[in-house]
């Protein structure tokens, strides 16, 4: 199965085609927006990261940045960077360049200051994205798709008719040659045994048991016990009544596939089928974490109703709640519950989605991009010093 997207130098398919400001340390933000700003149809990637961090923490974060960077969606990026921060801007720039697209960089200090940074940032921004916009969509085939699955804001109808929908499709673009990623490690809990027997070899079923019981033996050292808990008022408020209940939907998301790798936050996988990624449960910090494992595209689940979306993928929300699909239909792209009320059945329900999806890549708006929404988030693993 073909679509229309933009083949990269490397080999990679964007189905956006993103000018990228990406800041290398929280304090380049303000310059990476303003030079963002200026210059409309712009990407910017904005975070708290890149600095007073130590060992794994500063290696995840700079794998995320390099992973951003990277992104098949991206077509050019200038990094903006502060000049003393503890990621490394010039790694990201090289990566970038070594794919064969154009990067550059801008150091604040060098420049001699906001101002000076800014206009030098919008020089080099403006010549990218003339260059890059004259770039066509070409055909590619379906299995050089990268596709990340989330849930937020999730309720009963999440795990009943929108997650069950999404894993239907995750069925077939995995059946077509595709990559699907599955994230969000502590929606696993209490049924990381469904996961580890799905595992394509044993090594990976351990893989995935050990994510789990890391992520647990984390809130065990806060004094917190996840078994048996519902930890978000709003799931509550849904009907959810445990965590193990709101495992159960989570994982409906990834249909029956066999689990082919697990990767770590922000990694880049090296197998095609379903594939988890190590998360927090927290939508925006997973989202962009898959982003950085090269997704170019995300079907995101929501039960109570969530806006969140991505500067470099476009976020399809999916809803199986037939409250939230009128009182936030501005926010929603498709409705899954005729689904919910039996009025229609999860296979003709799930080719309206694949269609969708595809429709989607080949460049129709999502509601998230259009509404402007763009929330980024790096998870961290230890703290600041």
């Amino acid at each position: 199965m073909k679509f229309l997207g933009y083949i990269r130098s490397d080999g990679s398919i964007g189905v956006r085609n993103h000018v990228l400001v990406l800041s290398s340390v929280v304090c380049a933000n303000h310059v990476s927006q303003k030079i963002a700003d200026a210059l409309p149809g712009t990407a910017v990637f904005c975070h708290s990261s890149g600095c007073g961090q130590l060992g794994a923490d500063k290696e995840q974060t700079q794998r995320t940045l390099d992973g951003i960077a990277m992104n098949p969606n991206i077509a050019a990026v200038l990094v903006v960077s502060l000049g003393c921060e503890g990621s490394s801007a010039e790694r990201m720039v090289e990566k970038m360049q070594a794919s064969g697209r154009p990067a550059a960089l801008v150091r604040i200090q060098e420049c001699g200051g906001t101002t000076a940074a800014v206009n030098a940032g919008i020089d080099i921004v403006r010549k990218m994205h003339e260059k890059c916009m004259r770039q066509d969509r070409e055909e590619a085939d379906i299995s050089d798709l990268s596709v990340s699955l989330e849930c937020g804001g999730s309720d009963a109808t999440s795990g009943i008719s929108a997650n069950p929908l999404v894993g239907w499709v995750s069925d077939r673009l995995i059946s077509l040659g595709a990559r699907v990623i599955l994230s969000e490690t502590p929606e696993m809990i209490g049924a990381e045994h469904i996961l580890s027997a799905r595992a394509a070899t044993p090594e990976v079923g351990k893989r995935v048991v050990k994510i789990v019981k890391d992520v647990e033996e984390s809130a065990n050292s806060m004094h917190v016990d996840l078994r048996g808990t519902q930890p978000t008022p709003g799931n509550i408020e849904g009907g959810l009544s445990t965590i193990e209940e709101k495992s159960m939907g989570c994982l409906a998301k990834a249909g029956t596939s066999k689990v082919a790798e697990v990767v770590r936050y922000g990694e880049i996988p090296s197998s095609k089928g379903l594939v988890i990624m190590d998360t927090p449960g927290f939508d925006v910090e997973s989202v962009t974490g898959m982003v950085a494992g090269g997704s170019q595209v995300v079907l995101f689940t929501t039960g109570r109703g969530t806006p969140v979306g991505s500067p470099l993928a476009p976020v399809i929300k999916i809803t199986g709640n037939p409250n939230v699909a009128s009182w936030m239909k501005e926010n929603i792209d498709f409705d899954a519950s005729p689904v919910t009320l039996g009025d229609e059945s999860l296979e003709r329900a799930g080719e309206r989605l694949f269609q969708k999806l595809i429709s989607v890549v080949a460049g129709e708006q999502t509601a998230s991009e259009i509404l402007g929404h763009s929330e980024t988030g790096i998870t961290r693993i230890g703290p600041s010093l």
